[in-house]
Order: C-alpha cells, then sequence, then structure tokens
C-alpha cells in the first residue's frame, strides 16, 4: 500500500569567509564602440558567473550587455579573483565588479558632465544610451561618448575594484572568530509517496523558498536551487558510496545509483530577496545552500508517511522495509506486554 507524507527543514549557509582571507578584484575599462572591458580571474564552470557579472557591469555603466566583453582570466595578467567554490562567485567578484564600475563611470560623469558643461549627477546612461536628466538635446550614444572623450579630451575612461569580506583573524587562545560575513537561510517542504510492500520512495514535489540577497538573474538562480534539490534527492534516496576493507564495491554508475531525469519531482522555486547589508550590491549566493535542506524534508515526509524514522542515508528500499519491519515487530510485542 502506499503512503503520502510531507516533511519540512530549513538550512542555513555562510558564505565570504572571514577567519581567513577572502578577495576579489577587477580592472575595467570603457572602450571603443560603447564596449565595456572587465579583467579578472573569474572561471566559469557552469553556473553562469559569467553572464551574471555581465549583467552587473552593464547595470552598473550604462551599456549593454552583450557590448561587455570579460578578459582572459590568467591570472599572470589580471587580478586576482580566488577560487570558483563555496558559494562566493556572486558574493565576491560580482561586488568587485560593482566597485570598479562605479570607478569609472564616476569618472566617465565628471569627463562628460565637463564637456556638456552639466553637473556630472544629471548624467544618466542606460542600454547604451547616455543623456542629461531634464535635457531635451544633451543625449548621445554611449559609443559616442567614448569616442569625443578620447579623441577631443584625450580621456580613456578606467577603473579598479577591490572587494574583501570583513577580515576577522582566528584568535589563537579561544579560537573565537566570525567564519563568515553573510549566511543565506532556506526552507524546503518536501511530498513523497511510500509504498510499505517494497520500501521504494518516490518524492512528488518540493516547495523550495531561499533567502538570496538581491537577485541578479532570477532563471538561473532558480536553476542553481533546482540543481542542489536534485543533488539533495540523490544523497537522500539513492547515493551511496561503500567500501570494504578499504576497497570500494561501487566504482561505477552501475553500482552509484544517481538520479535520472525520471526521478526529478516537481521543484517549485521561492525567491526571498532580502538584500546583503554589508556589500555594494546586496547579493549574496545560492549554490551549495539549496541542497542544505533537501534531504531532511524528505526524511521527515518518510516518517510523516509511514512513521519511521531513517537514521542513515540514502534511505534505499532496503533500509526503508527494514524500519518498517522494526516498527511492526516493536508494535507486536507492546500489545503482547500488554
Amino acid at each position: 500500500m502506499k503512503h503520502r507524507g510531507r516533511g519540512v527543514a530549513c538550512g542555513w549557509y555562510g558564505i565570504a569567509r572571514t577567519a581567513a582571507m577572502d578577495r576579489a578584484a577587477v580592472w575595467v575599462e570603457l572602450d571603443d564602440g560603447g564596449t565595456l572591458k572587465i579583467a579578472t580571474g573569474v572561471t566559469e564552470i557552469g553556473e553562469g558567473i559569467l553572464t551574471g557579472l555581465c549583467q552587473i557591469a552593464a547595470q552598473e555603466m550604462g551599456v549593454r550587455p552583450q557590448d561587455v566583453v570579460l578578459g582572459d582570466n590568467d591570472t599572470a595578467r589580471v587580478p586576482e579573483a580566488a577560487h570558483a567554490g563555496a558559494t562566493r562567485m556572486t558574493y565576491m567578484i560580482g561586488n568587485a565588479v560593482a566597485v570598479g564600475c562605479r570607478e569609472a563611470f564616476g569618472k566617465f560623469r565628471a569627463a562628460l558632465g565637463d564637456y556638456w558643461g552639466v553637473a556630472p549627477d544629471s548624467i544618466r546612461a542606460f542600454a547604451g544610451e547616455v543623456w542629461v536628466e531634464g535635457s531635451g538635446t544633451k543625449r548621445m550614444t554611449m559609443a559616442h561618448a567614448v569616442h569625443v572623450l578620447k579623441k577631443e579630451r584625450g580621456i580613456v575612461i578606467v577603473g579598479s575594484g577591490l572587494f574583501t569580506s570583513h577580515h576577522t583573524a582566528l584568535d589563537p587562545d579561544t579560537g573565537v572568530s566570525t567564519p563568515w560575513q553573510s549566511y543565506v537561510f532556506g526552507a524546503q517542504i518536501a511530498e513523497v509517496e511510500v509504498d510499505d510492500d517494497t520500501g521504494e520512495v518516490q518524492v512528488l514535489g518540493v516547495w523550495a523558498a531561499h533567502d538570496v540577497g538581491r537577485v541578479v538573474n532570477p532563471q538561473q538562480v532558480e536553476g542553481q536551487i533546482e540543481g542542489g534539490v536534485v543533488m539533495g534527492l540523490g544523497h537522500a534516496l539513492m547515493e551511496d558510496y561503500v567500501q570494504i576493507d578499504g576497497q570500494t564495491t561501487t566504482p561505477g554508475f552501475a553500482k552509484y545509483i544517481l538520479p535520472t531525469s525520471l526521478d526529478i519531482p516537481h521543484i517549485t522555486s521561492v525567491l526571498i530577496e532580502e538584500p546583503d547589508p554589508k556589500t555594494p550590491l546586496g547579493v549574496k549566493g545560492i549554490g551549495e545552500p539549496a541542497i542544505t535542506p533537501t534531504a531532511p524534508a524528505i526524511i521527515n515526509a518518510i516518517y510523516d508517511a509511514v512513521g519511521v524514522r531513517i537514521t542513515r542515508l540514502p534511505a534505499t528500499p532496503e533500509r526503508v522495509m527494514a524500519a518498517l519491519r522494526e516498527k511492526r515487530m516493536a508494535a507486536v510485542l507492546e500489545r503482547e506486554r500488554v
């Protein structure tokens, strides 16, 4: 017989380590044709950070995203941005890009304001167009503005940005420090169906709500959450690396089982935008945090469905059946005792 249940779990995850230094730096240049060059040692590993950085730079400088060029990431030639991991990419490098672009845009406004004879803070830029607020005549493309400043004024607009997490050294005597600058919080609900004849567990749906700070690209954030849920599902129900006497008995994917498209439930992502107050952009991160509550939510849902608590992952059909047999035996012994 199949039984349905729902479980909830919450989690938090620290980003931007502070007990050890974490920082990222960039160079910015407004180039011919109104393009923007960003040079930093960023590494794309599939999470979409390059797209996010282009969006941040375009928003800060008033150019189109397709006009942003990310330079060679060889740190022999560009500033260091540190590793790709720990949910730090958007938080650390994104903020560094924002700082660099704001410095460059400040110089751009000052130079163009002098050329037009207006206050720098009256100059606006968006999607490759530049204009003076409240003026019907002072308007030009970003490409033309760069040409004017270079040809007539001899000015090249450049900027640099450095973003560092607030460093608190580890106390050598007490071990006290502030390990992370920011935290990501989340909660997930899982609905499952458990077959008490076979022990098979099917996840029917997952609802995932996460505090991600300011959202740069909603589709990418939702993709990160969905990917995290899938990884958490595999951790909860399938993935089991086994060693006997130091030798693995799960050497390949024939025995180390991963979720397939047939195992993935409907996932509803809820993005909670609570801007981080310690950063220029207000962004956070969602790489690893989305994984954290998934397995506990599924295990709690199994308990809600059939009343057994799985204490070792993954919750394979064999382990679920063993727990159900133990529950039934305990019920029989309790009746006999009474």
